[in-house]
Protein backbone atom coordinates (compact mmCIF):
# COMPACT_ATOMS: atom_id res chain seq x y z
CA UNK A 1 0.00 0.00 0.00
CA UNK A 2 1.17 3.23 -1.00
CA UNK A 3 1.99 5.56 2.01
CA UNK A 4 -0.26 9.13 1.78
CA UNK A 5 3.02 11.24 2.01
CA UNK A 6 4.69 9.28 -0.81
CA UNK A 7 1.13 10.25 -3.04
CA UNK A 8 1.33 13.90 -1.85
CA UNK A 9 4.97 14.21 -3.10
CA UNK A 10 4.04 11.97 -6.70
CA UNK A 11 1.36 14.71 -6.77
CA UNK A 12 2.96 17.96 -6.15
CA UNK A 13 5.38 16.83 -8.98
CA UNK A 14 3.10 16.03 -11.96
CA UNK A 15 1.02 19.54 -10.53
CA UNK A 16 4.96 21.19 -10.88
CA UNK A 17 5.49 19.95 -13.99
CA UNK A 18 2.03 20.98 -15.21
CA UNK A 19 3.13 24.91 -14.53
CA UNK A 20 5.81 24.99 -16.02
CA UNK A 21 4.01 23.59 -19.05
CA UNK A 22 1.73 26.48 -19.10
CA UNK A 23 4.50 28.58 -20.22
CA UNK A 24 4.74 26.49 -23.48
CA UNK A 25 0.43 25.89 -23.81
CA UNK A 26 0.88 28.63 -26.27
CA UNK A 27 3.07 26.61 -28.30
CA UNK A 28 1.03 23.65 -28.29
CA UNK A 29 -2.41 25.40 -29.19
CA UNK A 30 -1.19 27.87 -32.06
CA UNK A 31 1.02 26.07 -34.86
CA UNK A 32 1.99 29.14 -36.85
CA UNK A 33 3.52 29.32 -40.12
CA UNK A 34 5.58 32.90 -41.58
CA UNK A 35 5.07 33.70 -44.99
CA UNK A 36 7.08 36.43 -47.08
CA UNK A 37 4.90 39.04 -49.83
CA UNK A 38 4.84 37.49 -52.81
CA UNK A 39 2.55 38.82 -55.54
CA UNK A 40 -0.37 36.77 -56.36
CA UNK A 41 -0.65 35.63 -60.09
CA UNK A 42 -2.29 37.95 -62.70
CA UNK A 43 -5.00 35.33 -63.27
CA UNK A 44 -5.55 34.49 -59.97
CA UNK A 45 -9.11 34.81 -58.08
CA UNK A 46 -7.62 36.10 -54.60
CA UNK A 47 -7.00 39.58 -54.10
CA UNK A 48 -4.21 40.55 -50.68
CA UNK A 49 -6.18 42.70 -48.42
CA UNK A 50 -4.82 44.36 -45.38
CA UNK A 51 -7.20 45.71 -42.27
CA UNK A 52 -5.84 46.52 -38.82
CA UNK A 53 -7.21 44.60 -35.27
CA UNK A 54 -8.42 48.06 -32.93
CA UNK A 55 -5.06 47.68 -31.32
CA UNK A 56 -3.57 48.61 -34.46
CA UNK A 57 -2.14 45.54 -35.57
CA UNK A 58 -2.36 44.44 -39.17
CA UNK A 59 -3.97 41.39 -40.37
CA UNK A 60 -3.65 39.70 -43.59
CA UNK A 61 -6.67 38.60 -45.57
CA UNK A 62 -7.32 37.52 -49.48
CA UNK A 63 -10.74 37.58 -50.74
CA UNK A 64 -11.98 35.15 -52.83
CA UNK A 65 -14.96 37.63 -54.76
CA UNK A 66 -18.10 35.68 -56.99
CA UNK A 67 -19.46 37.64 -58.90
CA UNK A 68 -23.30 37.89 -58.45
CA UNK A 69 -23.23 37.28 -54.93
CA UNK A 70 -25.28 39.32 -51.79
CA UNK A 71 -23.28 37.75 -48.86
CA UNK A 72 -19.97 36.65 -48.24
CA UNK A 73 -18.60 33.65 -46.07
CA UNK A 74 -15.97 34.73 -43.38
CA UNK A 75 -13.46 32.05 -42.53
CA UNK A 76 -11.83 31.29 -39.98
CA UNK A 77 -9.05 29.01 -39.82
CA UNK A 78 -7.49 26.13 -37.71
CA UNK A 79 -4.43 26.36 -35.22
CA UNK A 80 -1.68 25.68 -38.43
CA UNK A 81 0.06 26.88 -41.12
CA UNK A 82 -1.35 30.13 -42.66
CA UNK A 83 -4.06 31.05 -45.03
CA UNK A 84 -1.83 30.54 -48.16
CA UNK A 85 -2.28 26.47 -47.92
CA UNK A 86 -6.14 26.20 -47.67
CA UNK A 87 -6.59 27.68 -51.43
CA UNK A 88 -8.26 24.64 -52.46
CA UNK A 89 -11.24 24.56 -49.67
CA UNK A 90 -11.74 28.05 -50.11
CA UNK A 91 -11.78 27.40 -53.59
CA UNK A 92 -14.17 24.59 -53.21
CA UNK A 93 -16.33 26.55 -50.86
CA UNK A 94 -16.55 29.30 -53.58
CA UNK A 95 -17.76 27.14 -55.68
CA UNK A 96 -20.30 25.11 -53.74
CA UNK A 97 -21.75 27.94 -52.12
CA UNK A 98 -21.61 30.43 -55.20
CA UNK A 99 -20.48 32.99 -52.69
CA UNK A 100 -17.67 35.13 -52.39
CA UNK A 101 -15.46 34.07 -49.32
CA UNK A 102 -12.87 36.17 -47.41
CA UNK A 103 -10.32 34.08 -44.99
CA UNK A 104 -7.73 35.81 -42.93
CA UNK A 105 -4.52 35.03 -40.91
CA UNK A 106 -4.49 35.52 -37.08
CA UNK A 107 -1.88 37.39 -35.34
CA UNK A 108 1.65 35.91 -35.83
CA UNK A 109 0.19 33.66 -39.06
CA UNK A 110 1.23 34.15 -42.51
CA UNK A 111 2.23 38.45 -43.20
CA UNK A 112 -0.18 39.24 -39.96
CA UNK A 113 1.25 40.74 -37.55
CA UNK A 114 1.83 40.39 -33.73
CA UNK A 115 1.95 36.90 -31.81
CA UNK A 116 -0.81 33.95 -31.24
CA UNK A 117 -3.51 34.80 -28.44
CA UNK A 118 -6.91 33.89 -27.92
CA UNK A 119 -7.63 37.77 -28.00
CA UNK A 120 -5.73 38.32 -31.05
CA UNK A 121 -8.02 35.36 -32.63
CA UNK A 122 -10.93 37.22 -31.62
CA UNK A 123 -9.71 40.78 -32.66
CA UNK A 124 -8.99 39.77 -36.22
CA UNK A 125 -11.85 38.41 -36.95
CA UNK A 126 -14.04 41.44 -36.03
CA UNK A 127 -11.38 43.41 -37.77
CA UNK A 128 -12.66 40.53 -40.96
CA UNK A 129 -16.36 41.33 -40.23
CA UNK A 130 -16.13 45.28 -40.05
CA UNK A 131 -13.73 45.12 -43.56
CA UNK A 132 -17.39 43.02 -45.06
CA UNK A 133 -19.24 45.09 -43.31
CA UNK A 134 -18.21 48.31 -44.11
CA UNK A 135 -15.67 48.30 -46.93
CA UNK A 136 -17.38 45.61 -49.17
CA UNK A 137 -21.41 46.72 -48.09
CA UNK A 138 -22.60 43.83 -47.22
CA UNK A 139 -25.39 43.09 -45.08
CA UNK A 140 -25.10 41.62 -42.13
CA UNK A 141 -27.43 38.88 -42.69
CA UNK A 142 -25.49 37.46 -45.34
CA UNK A 143 -22.75 36.66 -43.95
CA UNK A 144 -21.60 33.03 -43.07
CA UNK A 145 -19.09 32.43 -40.30
CA UNK A 146 -17.03 29.38 -40.74
CA UNK A 147 -15.07 28.04 -38.24
CA UNK A 148 -12.92 24.93 -38.98
CA UNK A 149 -11.19 23.27 -35.46
CA UNK A 150 -9.36 25.76 -33.46
CA UNK A 151 -11.12 28.72 -36.01
CA UNK A 152 -15.02 27.19 -34.69
CA UNK A 153 -14.06 29.05 -31.28
CA UNK A 154 -13.26 31.86 -33.31
CA UNK A 155 -16.54 32.11 -35.31
CA UNK A 156 -18.44 30.64 -32.25
CA UNK A 157 -17.07 33.92 -30.37
CA UNK A 158 -18.30 36.00 -33.68
CA UNK A 159 -21.73 34.39 -33.78
CA UNK A 160 -22.29 35.10 -30.08
CA UNK A 161 -21.84 38.79 -30.07
CA UNK A 162 -22.71 39.98 -34.16
CA UNK A 163 -25.43 39.33 -36.31
CA UNK A 164 -25.08 36.89 -39.15
CA UNK A 165 -26.77 34.42 -41.45
CA UNK A 166 -25.78 30.98 -40.46
CA UNK A 167 -22.36 29.93 -38.12
CA UNK A 168 -20.99 26.69 -39.99
CA UNK A 169 -18.58 24.18 -37.28
CA UNK A 170 -15.98 21.80 -39.28
CA UNK A 171 -14.17 19.70 -36.53
CA UNK A 172 -14.88 21.81 -33.51
CA UNK A 173 -14.51 21.11 -30.24
CA UNK A 174 -16.68 21.95 -26.94
CA UNK A 175 -13.62 24.06 -25.08
CA UNK A 176 -9.78 23.77 -25.03
CA UNK A 177 -9.79 22.88 -21.27
CA UNK A 178 -12.02 19.77 -22.35
CA UNK A 179 -9.75 18.49 -25.36
CA UNK A 180 -6.67 18.74 -22.63
CA UNK A 181 -8.42 17.04 -20.23
CA UNK A 182 -9.17 14.24 -22.89
CA UNK A 183 -5.71 13.70 -23.83
CA UNK A 184 -4.64 14.05 -20.61
CA UNK A 185 -6.86 12.19 -18.38
CA UNK A 186 -6.32 11.94 -14.82
CA UNK A 187 -4.57 15.13 -14.56
CA UNK A 188 -6.05 18.70 -13.44
CA UNK A 189 -5.26 20.78 -16.52
CA UNK A 190 -8.69 22.68 -16.71
CA UNK A 191 -7.69 25.12 -14.33
CA UNK A 192 -4.00 25.51 -15.34
CA UNK A 193 -5.16 26.28 -19.05
CA UNK A 194 -4.89 30.22 -19.73
CA UNK A 195 -6.31 29.75 -23.64
CA UNK A 196 -10.29 28.72 -23.26
CA UNK A 197 -12.46 29.15 -26.57
CA UNK A 198 -15.23 28.09 -24.55
CA UNK A 199 -17.77 27.50 -27.58
CA UNK A 200 -19.64 24.88 -24.99
CA UNK A 201 -20.52 27.80 -23.12
CA UNK A 202 -21.04 30.26 -25.82
CA UNK A 203 -23.45 28.57 -28.24
CA UNK A 204 -26.73 29.20 -26.71
CA UNK A 205 -26.03 32.91 -27.36
CA UNK A 206 -25.97 32.28 -31.04
CA UNK A 207 -29.52 32.30 -32.35
CA UNK A 208 -29.38 31.69 -36.16
CA UNK A 209 -28.82 28.31 -37.75
CA UNK A 210 -25.73 26.03 -36.99
CA UNK A 211 -24.58 23.66 -39.08
CA UNK A 212 -22.15 21.38 -37.19
CA UNK A 213 -19.88 18.90 -39.27
CA UNK A 214 -17.86 16.64 -37.02
CA UNK A 215 -15.64 13.72 -37.61
CA UNK A 216 -16.36 9.92 -36.34
CA UNK A 217 -12.67 8.58 -36.84
CA UNK A 218 -11.19 12.24 -35.39
CA UNK A 219 -8.41 11.42 -32.68
CA UNK A 220 -8.14 14.70 -31.70
CA UNK A 221 -11.75 16.21 -31.70
CA UNK A 222 -13.69 13.47 -30.28
CA UNK A 223 -17.00 13.05 -32.09
CA UNK A 224 -18.85 13.69 -28.59
CA UNK A 225 -17.73 17.33 -28.46
CA UNK A 226 -19.82 18.09 -31.68
CA UNK A 227 -22.85 16.14 -30.00
CA UNK A 228 -22.38 18.02 -26.90
CA UNK A 229 -22.08 21.25 -28.83
CA UNK A 230 -25.65 20.33 -30.90
CA UNK A 231 -27.00 19.59 -27.53
CA UNK A 232 -25.95 23.03 -26.18
CA UNK A 233 -27.72 24.71 -29.10
CA UNK A 234 -30.64 25.97 -30.27
CA UNK A 235 -33.53 24.55 -32.12
CA UNK A 236 -32.29 25.44 -35.75
CA UNK A 237 -29.30 23.59 -35.26
CA UNK A 238 -27.93 20.42 -37.08
CA UNK A 239 -25.17 17.57 -36.88
CA UNK A 240 -23.93 16.08 -40.24
CA UNK A 241 -21.15 12.74 -39.87
CA UNK A 242 -18.22 12.90 -41.28
CA UNK A 243 -18.07 8.91 -41.75
CA UNK A 244 -14.51 7.67 -41.68
CA UNK A 245 -12.81 11.07 -41.64
CA UNK A 246 -9.78 11.73 -39.41
CA UNK A 247 -9.44 15.54 -38.16
CA UNK A 248 -7.16 16.76 -41.61
CA UNK A 249 -8.91 14.49 -44.14
CA UNK A 250 -10.50 16.52 -46.71
CA UNK A 251 -13.84 17.03 -46.69
CA UNK A 252 -16.88 14.91 -48.96
CA UNK A 253 -18.51 15.50 -51.24
CA UNK A 254 -21.36 14.70 -49.03
CA UNK A 255 -20.30 17.51 -46.89
CA UNK A 256 -20.77 20.08 -49.63
CA UNK A 257 -23.85 19.00 -50.56
CA UNK A 258 -25.52 18.68 -47.09
CA UNK A 259 -24.27 22.17 -46.09
CA UNK A 260 -25.10 23.75 -49.81
CA UNK A 261 -29.06 22.04 -48.77
CA UNK A 262 -28.87 23.36 -45.31
CA UNK A 263 -28.57 26.50 -46.25
CA UNK A 264 -31.22 26.68 -49.05
CA UNK A 265 -33.74 26.02 -46.64
CA UNK A 266 -36.43 28.84 -46.64
CA UNK A 267 -35.67 29.92 -42.87
CA UNK A 268 -31.88 29.40 -43.54
CA UNK A 269 -31.49 31.73 -46.82
CA UNK A 270 -29.97 35.75 -46.43
CA UNK A 271 -31.75 38.69 -47.09
CA UNK A 272 -32.68 39.28 -50.54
Amino acid sequence: MIRPFILLVSWSRSLFGLLGCCSLEDGLVYHPVRSEKKPLPAESAFQDIEFRTPDGAMVHARWCERTGSKGALLYCPGNAGNLESRAWPVWELRETLDESILIFDYPGFGRSEGHPSEVGCYAAADAAYDWLVRSQGLAPENLLLYGESLGGGVAVELASRRPHRALILVRTFTSIPDMAQDHLGWLPVRCLIRNRFDNLAKIALCKRPIFIAQADADHLVPFAHGQRLLKASGPNATLFTLPGSGHNDPLSSEFYSALRLFLALPEHRGRG
